[in-house]
C-alpha cells in the first residue's frame, strides 16, 4: 500500500495521515473517511482529518467535530464499531447544518498495543448497505500503521526534548535499519493482499501485518531507548532464513541464502544484530531498486564475518557519490566494528554489496 510505505518517507504527519486515510476510503469502498487525533488526556479529538469533501463542503460544516454522539462512543469504548444506518442509532448526535447525509459507518481505535491514539472512520459503503468483515479487517491494519505514524512523531518529539544528543545518530541509524525497512515490507505484503482471490487468504495476510507492526513498535522503543539487544532464541541463521522469507514479497523472488562457518557459535549477538540490520537493508535496497530476477545472500564465518548480498537486476551507477542513508549506515557499522563496506558491481551484471568485520 502506497500509504504504508509513505511511512518510510520524510513526510509531514498531517500528509501521511490523510494519505492512509485515502487508502483506507479506496479499499474498503467507502465515500468518505476520517480520522480523528485524540488529546494527551484521550478525552476528546484535538485533531480531524477527513477525504471526500470538497472545500465548499468543508466550509459549509464548520467547526471540526470534538467527540461527540458516535465519534465520542469510539472515544470511550475504543472497539470496531459497524453501523448500517446512522440514523437509527441511539447513540447519535446529529449533524450540522450543510453537513452530508451519511448512512453506513465504520469505526475502528487507532491502537499500538495497548495504546489508542484516536480513531479512524468510513462512512457510506459504495454499492452495499453495510459494510464488512473484510472492510473491518483492513481498516484496522491502516488504523495500526496511522497509530504507529502518529506514535513515531510524538517519540521523536520526546528526544527532541530529552535533548540526547549523544544518541542521535545510533537512533537515527537503527530507526532506518531495524525499523524503516520493516514496515516497508510490511507495506508490500498488504499490497500484495489485494490481489488475494480468497478472502481467508487476505485476512491472513492482514493478520501478518499487523504481528508485524506490533514487532516494529517494540523495536522502535528499543531503538530510542536501548532497551537492550535483539534476542534470537533460534539462532542467527534461523533468523537470516526468517528474515529472508519475510522480504520475499517486496523483493518478488525468494533469496538464496548459504551459510559457511559456525554461524550461530562464532558470531557474538551484538555483531549478530549488526548481520540483521545489513541483511534487512542490502534486501530491502534489492526490492526497491534491482528489479532483479535472482538475489543470492552468503554469510561466511572465519577470522571475520562477511555478508555478500548479489542480484542480477540493473545495476548500480558507480562511483556512488550520493549514497542513501542506508547505505551509509551499512557502512558507518561496518567502521564501528573495524571493517569494511563495499558497493560494486556484479561479474555478469547487477550490483554486488560486500559487508565485512573482524571477529
Amino acid at each position: 500500500m502506497s500509504a504504508v510505505l509513505l511511512i518510510t518517507a520524510d513526510v509531514e504527519l498531517p500528509e501521511l495521515l490523510r494519505h492512509l486515510i485515502e487508502e483506507a476510503r479506496s479499499l474498503v469502498g467507502a465515500h468518505y473517511a476520517a480520522l480523528g487525533v485524540l488529546n494527551q488526556t484521550r478525552t476528546g479529538l484535538e485533531e480531524f482529518f477527513t477525504v471526500g469533501l470538497d472545500q465548499e463542503q468543508e466550509e459549509r460544516i464548520g467547526p471540526r467535530p470534538v467527540g461527540r454522539g458516535v465519534l465520542g462512543m469510539l472515544i470511550t469504548d475504543p472497539q470496531p464499531l459497524r453501523i448500517s444506518n446512522l440514523a437509527d442509532h441511539p447513540g447519535r448526535y446529529g449533524f450540522p447544518p450543510g453537513h452530508p447525509p451519511m448512512t453506513s459507518f465504520l469505526g475502528v481505535p487507532v491502537r499500538v498495543r495497548n495504546d489508542v491514539y484516536g480513531n479512524l472512520y468510513l462512512t457510506d459503503k459504495i454499492d452495499a448497505v453495510a459494510f464488512t468483515d473484510e472492510d473491518e479487517a483492513l481498516a484496522e491494519a491502516l488504523a495500526r500503521a496511522a497509530g504507529i505514524a502518529i506514535e513515531n512523531t510524538r517519540l521523536h518529539e520526546r528526544i527532541r526534548v530529552m535533548s540526547v544528543l549523544d544518541d542521535r545518530d545510533r537512533i537515527a541509524r537503527d530507526l532506518h535499519d531495524r525499523v524503516i525497512q520493516r514496515i516497508y515490507a510490511v507495506g508490500m505484503n498488504l499490497q500484495g493482499a489485494i490481489r488475494l482471490p480468497e478472502h481467508a487468504q487476505i485476512m491472513s495476510r492482514v493478520s501478518r501485518a499487523i504481528d508485524e507492526l506490533d514487532t516494529t513498535m517494540t523495536e522502535i522503543r528499543s531503538a530510542i531507548f536501548e532497551l537492550g539487544e535483539t534476542q534470537l532464541p533460534d539462532g542467527l541463521r534461523q533468523a537470516v532464513l526468517e528474515l529472508s522469507d519475510d522480504l520475499a514479497p517486496s523483493l518478488g523472488v525468494r533469496p538464496d541464502v548459504t551459510f559457511e562457518g559456525a554461524i550461530n557459535n562464532a558470531i557474538p549477538q551484538h555483531v549478530g544484530d549488526h548481520v540483521l540490520a545489513v541483511v534487512r537493508e542490502g534486501l530491502t535496497n534489492a526490492g526497491k531498486h534491482a528489479g532483479a530476477s535472482h538475489v543470492w545472500v552468503s554469510v561466511a564465518v572465519n577470522a571475520h564475518v562477511t555478508i555478500e548480498i548479489r542480484d542480477d537486476g540493473e545495476g548500480i551507477e558507480l562511483p556512488l557519490t550520493h549514497p542513501g542513508l542506508g547505505l551509509s549506515n551499512l557502512r558507518d557499522r561496518a567502521h564501528k566494528l573495524g571493517g569494511t563496506f563495499e558497493v560494486l558491481r556484479g561479474e555478469s551484471g547487477g550490483t554486488l554489496l560486500i559487508w565485512s568485520v573482524p571477529l
